[in-house]
């Protein structure tokens, strides 16, 4: 039959697997959820920042996990249709985090300016681990003992 062939390399035996880049998505997603968790909760002890109307650990499972499905989506088509798709989907994540870290000094989450602060803190941290977890992909998938043991 032809078509794509989702769970293989590509013809030529070097292409990616969708399987292995989306698993690779989902991978780095779980560790991505357990680091942001761990982050919300040092953050919030250590500076006392209590409102958690949208990031909180339901958002953070949902959509973390959610996010690195699509991302890992996104690596699969880099790989396939780019040349050099790895480079390219780092690079495009280190831009992305890059461009939503510059995006959060306009956030504005209450009147209260040390609220305001504490809350652009807490989300340049997630966008930081968050950023990580994107341009560590390509290394995961690419090594050996990562696809044979854990995709």
């Amino acid at each position: 039959m032809g078509g794509l062939d989702f769970h293989t390399p590509s013809a030529d035996g070097h292409g990616p697997s969708f399987s292995g880049t989306l698993l690779t998505g989902v991978f780095a997603g779980f560790a991505g959820t357990i680091l942001c968790l761990a982050y919300n909760i040092i953050y919030r002890d250590d500076t006392g920042f209590l409102p958690s109307a949208i990031i909180n650990v339901s958002s953070l499972i949902f959509a973390v996990n959610l996010l690195f499905v699509f991302i890992g989506l996104l690596y699969f088509v880099c790989l396939r249709w780019l040349p050099k798709g790895d480079i390219v989907f780092e690079a495009l994540f280190v831009l992305v985090t890059i461009a939503l870290l510059m995006a959060t000094s306009g956030v504005h989450r209450s009147d209260d300016a040390v609220v305001n602060h504490e809350f652009k803190g807490l989300l340049s941290g997630i966008i930081v681990i968050l950023g990580l977890c994107s341009v560590a992909m390509p290394v995961l998938f690419h090594n050996k003992g990562f696809r044979e043991h854990v995709i």
